[in-house]
């Protein structure tokens, strides 16, 4: 069993490599979100095998989802609100369906998924951060599609892969106004986000935003998680959240990751006890990771 009385939330891995397991071609700029348009019912069996590893947590299809990008696909405005909400849509279906087909168990939750800004360039720029917008217009681009997200009902937000110190304090403002239960999860690189400013004051900026709740890194080298759980934890007072990419590196110009892989799902018990409740994977780590980390953490 885990070293803490408080229940470890098994969160999901990475969606584009499950689906890409399933012979889907993501290389254009919409990424998984075209597939809300073009097989939804592929992303809802992702779900489902998520839950089936063990995963607590579906996170929807809604990372690169956003009204410039669907309408530079050629749809409407309407056409891309209808897509953000069907993103946390077939993710409530599929945790229904399992949760009804389960006689005990932990609770299943939806997170929707607000990837940062960069995502939507399909540049590689959430790796960078910086983007030249203001605050202001970081908000405009934010705030629509977080109403969707929200109006659609999920369980939680998934403020993820955040590699800007502004675009943070965008976030957990807009999530606080929203007044819907979020984790803050910013992507990092050593102690620094991805802009070059310190994570602590990332991590910091959550200590008084009672609606975020849990606080910490993904689609980082999972060599970078212990200490940044730590730090996350004293800087914010809550929880910590921790689900690396596999170790590889987006290379954005040739849009593939290179590098060897380094995760090991027995890294996610040092990570629990350094303060972590909720733990899983990102990029490049699929369901056979994630059912590793429910048995490491059962063990």
């Amino acid at each position: 069993m885990t070293t803490t009385e408080t229940p470890v939330v098994v969160l999901d891995g990475g969606l584009s490599n499950a689906l890409g397991d399933r012979g889907h071609d993501l290389s254009d700029d919409l990424w998984t979100a075209r597939l809300l348009r073009d097989a939804p019912a592929e992303i809802a069996a992702a779900h489902r095998a998520y839950f089936a590893a063990g995963a607590h947590v579906a996170t929807t299809a809604s990372y690169q989802a956003s009204f410039s990008g669907f309408e530079r696909a050629g749809m409407s405005h309407a056409e891309a609100a209808d897509l953000i909400r069907r993103s946390v849509m077939i993710a409530r279906d599929v945790r229904d369906e399992v949760a009804d087909s389960q006689i005990d168990g932990p609770a299943l939750l939806v997170a929707a998924s607000v990837g940062p800004y960069g995502a939507v360039l399909a540049d590689g720029s959430e790796y960078r951060g910086r983007y030249g917008l203001s605050r202001a217009a970081l908000r405009d681009f934010h705030a629509p599609r977080m109403e969707l997200l929200v109006g659609a009902g999920p369980d939680l937000l998934a403020l993820e892969t955040i590699p800007d110190l502004d675009e943070v304090g965008v976030l957990v403002e807009l999530a606080e106004e929203f007044e819907v239960p979020a984790w803050l999860s910013c992507t990092v690189a050593g102690d620094l986000l991805r802009d070059g400013r310190p994570a602590r004051e990332a991590f910091a900026m959550a200590h008084e935003r009672t609606g975020i709740v849990a606080v910490g890194v993904n689609c980082c080298a999972p060599g970078d998680v212990l200490a940044a759980v730590r730090s996350a934890v004293d800087a914010s007072g809550k929880p910590a959240i921790a689900y690396p990419n596999s170790g590889e590196v987006w290379d954005g110009a040739a849009r593939r990751w290179t590098g060897e892989p380094g995760f090991e799902t027995v890294l996610a018990r040092a990570w629990v006890d350094a303060g972590a409740r909720f733990v899983g994977g990102c990029c490049r780590i699929g369901p056979g990771a994630i059912a590793g980390i429910a048995a490491e953490l059962r063990g």
